[in-house]
């Protein structure tokens, strides 16, 4: 399914193709730089706060473009100040955008380390069974406008609520692309859209900031390696052997880890940089030492990270989170066999933090 708008999302456009837009009707190249400054640098809300451009351009580009593909339906902060926020596309679809603060000491929890995790599709396909994502199914991928777009609303909030604005052009320190949807399910339009992100001319956001998430999809992986871009890469791998990823990620059937743990490799490899590898301990599932053994071995051949992961509770769902006890032994079984490993502790859950948990809630009543 494609969504197809009245106007196209302007934040969906490089620098080349508004060039290639504007020799069309007549328009110097220089008019595309300058709407570029206005949109990532400036952060204009309204075509007519472009004021160095002709009023018929800015009619023109009103006509043809839309500024805000996303308008928010919803935000809820929990007591962490961990922000979601429910965004409305064109459609009517909603999509989820959090915002994850990291206190610092002798800074204001505004003015914080902030990560911004975006999604990439309308629902989810892959149908990982702990997952609230993928619940309803797969609607739709974002455009290359719509992946953007998330980001932009969320600098237009924190431009009145952080004094970094006025010294950064994006006022956060991470992206991490692990919303809604398997952003590598939707990689024609993700890619364009983290090159926007990374560009001089678009948030100028470094490469090496921006976290790609997958569960797995082996092609695109190792297409993602043949990319310039330094992107780092997470893997939900949430299960150590194949029974026990199968048993809760379908994907493992089509690429099971016989595929999968080589093209981590090649992309780790290719790219210089240490992988992630995300793990969701699920009580009576992926708990035990034998997981964690098996976790550590591929960890540690793989030179990678493990990101433990207690369990978010998704209503409708019968999976638990571990005891703190367990969680604790799992996390010492690796650390003592030397893998790297950290737990991260939950932020959020008070405000439905599980992917697709805020926009479940919000559905039924709309």
């Amino acid at each position: 399914m494609k969504f197809q708008p009245e106007k196209r999302p302007i934040h969906g456009e490089s620098l080349d193709s508004l060039q290639a837009r504007f020799k069309e009707i007549g328009e110097p190249a220089f008019r595309a730089k300058q709407v570029m400054e206005w949109l990532y640098k400036k952060r204009a809300r309204s075509w007519s706060d472009m004021s160095n451009l002709p009023r018929p351009l800015r009619e023109r580009l009103d006509q043809e473009f839309d500024l805000s593909p996303a308008k928010r339906v919803l935000a809820k902060e929990s007591a962490d100040e961990t922000e979601k926020l429910l965004l409305e596309m064109g459609d009517k679809a909603l999509v989820e955008t959090v915002v994850i603060r990291a206190p610092q000491v002798g800074v204001g929890q505004r003015d914080s380390r902030k990560t911004i995790c975006i999604s990439t599709q309308v629902g989810c396909a892959y149908g990982c069974k702990f997952c609230a994502s993928g619940l309803a199914g797969w609607k739709r991928d974002l455009s290359v406008g719509e992946i953007v777009a998330q980001l932009i609303h969320v600098c237009h909030q924190e431009d009145a609520t952080t004094t970094r604005a006025k010294e950064e052009i994006a006022s956060f320190d991470n992206i991490v692309v692990m919303g809604m949807g398997e952003p590598m399910a939707n990689y024609d339009n993700l890619l364009p859209a983290l090159r926007i992100l990374n560009a001089d001319w678009g948030l100028n956001f470094g490469a090496r900031r921006i976290t790609v998430s997958t569960s797995g999809v082996v092609p695109k992986i190792l297409a993602l390696a043949k990319e310039p871009e330094q992107f780092r890469l997470a893997v939900s791998l949430h299960g150590a052997t194949n029974a026990v990823r199968e048993q809760i990620m379908p994907i493992n059937k089509r690429y099971p880890l016989e595929a999968l743990l080589p093209a981590i490799q090649a992309y780790a490899q290719t790219k210089g940089r240490m992988i992630t590898l995300e793990f969701i301990l699920i009580d009576s599932i992926n708990d035990s030492f034998e997981q964690a053994d098996a976790l550590s071995q591929i960890a540690r051949d793989l030179n990678a990270h493990v990101n433990l992961i207690p369990y978010n509770t998704v209503p409708g769902l019968e999976w638990k989170r571990p005891s703190i006890t367990r969680q604790e032994s799992f996390y010492q079984r690796l650390k003592r066999s030397g893998a790297s490993a950290t737990i991260r502790r939950e932020k959020g859950h008070d405000i439905a933090a599980a992917c697709g948990q805020l926009k479940l809630k919000t559905e039924p009543a709309a």
